[in-house]
């Protein structure tokens, strides 16, 4: 159109908007918006519904606010469906103070298509949960029972991991009984919750979470006990661990592993949180975690827990020590890449937590100036330190 001198209208711009949106390309959308407004064409309600729905889908949170903004001020209808796109984002991202804003806004609205449902309720109560409101979380569960809505599996999954964050474990099984209650089905979603509840809970409550996982899954029930028990080999578990997990869903598998080596870790239980990391990686779970070329061995721990991610620097000085053993020489380089992302509610990334970790063994791994996300140190100064330890002695836990 433009190589023929054909002016676009609004209804193409729209179009375009929309299609850009779907295909998650949301800096085409801002490019394409910013054309619209130097072509004088005026946005109307449709425009900015493509701008919101390509904005919160990609989760970019302050375009999409100021996009609302604008419709709140051109006094625009923004019905539920919109409504809960900028909540899940706001969820999401940890956008607090602008949720309760949106949350608002819904509630005074006297369009009934305007209101909050369900999914709006549990938009806030996961957003509440994850920055460790709890009473926050509370009083949006007693606003929506008070408004007719029960609820459902997602708000009560986030309930119990705000819970657990709070280390609340008697409201963990007081909140899984409300779920036994309304006849609600624990999905494998719910299943990690309650893993997850379980890595952060201490030993001496821990029992109280085990039976509400035993409750909602026999099989990953099973597998916690062999693990949380200290006299039990780690063989069983292997073998349960693999069953369990070579028939679970591919999008829980990863989080599974997680959670349990976590609780391995945090138990001081390395050689079953050895075995489990031998599981994964046979099941090709983790997959790519130990890389080596010619001038540099790598080990790669980004999107792994903090226990996943402990097990296996554990394996890969035990496999360094093994090959020096050997009498295989070393690359000139290591490296342990974590990434450099940050958690969206808790600002503590792997690589603060590594940090910390490296300086407790005294290991002569060194964030590298201009490569974000990664600790090196050449093979010199690997050797001498891998010589002075025994590979028991490797990770403190």
């Amino acid at each position: 159109m433009k190589a023929a001198g054909v002016k676009p209208n609004l209804v193409v711009y729209n179009t375009v908007l929309d299609a850009m949106g779907r295909a998650m390309r949301p800096w085409v959308v801002k490019t394409i918006h910013r054309e619209l407004v130097s072509q004088e064409a005026v946005p109307n309600k449709a425009t900015y519904c493509c701008l919101l729905h390509a904005y919160t889908r990609a989760r970019y949170g302050e375009d999409a606010m100021a996009v609302y903004r604008v419709m709140k001020d051109e006094v625009m209808d923004i019905d539920v469906v919109l409504y809960n796109m900028l909540l899940s984002m706001c969820a999401d991202i940890g956008y607090v103070e602008e949720a309760e804003e949106i949350f608002r806004d819904m509630k005074a609205s006297m369009d009934s298509r305007s209101k909050p449902d369900s999914w709006s309720y549990s938009s806030m109560v996961t957003l509440y949960s994850c920055t460790g409101n709890v009473a926050g979380a509370e009083g949006i569960l007693n606003e929506m029972v008070e408004a007719g809505f029960k609820p459902n599996i997602f708000i009560l999954t986030s309930l119990i991991r705000c819970y657990g964050k709070a280390g609340r474990t008697d409201d963990v099984v007081r909140s899984f009984a409300m779920l036994e209650d309304l006849g609600i089905t624990p999905d494998d979603r719910f299943c990690g919750c309650l893993l997850t509840v379980a890595a952060g809970t201490p030993a001496d409550e821990l029992g109280k979470v085990i039976g509400c996982i035993d409750r909602s899954s026999a099989q990953l029930g099973a597998v916690v006990r062999l693990l949380v028990d200290a006299a039990a080999p780690s063989e069983p578990l292997r073998e349960a661990a693999g069953e369990l997990l070579g028939g679970a869903r591919g999008v829980v598998r990863m989080p599974y592993c997680n959670c349990l080596m976590d609780l391995a870790v945090n138990l001081s239980q390395m050689e079953k949180a050895c075995a489990l990391l031998d599981v994964a990686l046979r099941l090709g779970i983790y997959s790519n975690v130990q890389t080596r070329t010619q001038t540099q061995w790598s080990l790669h721990l980004r999107g792994l827990s903090v226990g996943a991610a402990l097990t296996t620097l554990h394996v890969w000085m035990s496999d360094l020590y093994a090959a020096l053993q050997a009498g295989d020489e070393l690359p000139p380089l290591l490296g342990i890449h974590t990434g450099q992302g940050k958690n969206t509610y808790s600002y503590k990334g792997l690589a603060t937590v590594f940090e910390s970790h490296l300086k407790e063994l005294d290991a002569p791994f060194h964030e590298a100036p201009d490569k974000a996300g990664w600790f090196l140190t050449t093979s010199v100064a690997a050797r001498h330190w891998l010589e002075t330890k025994k590979s028991a002695e490797l990770v403190a836990v």
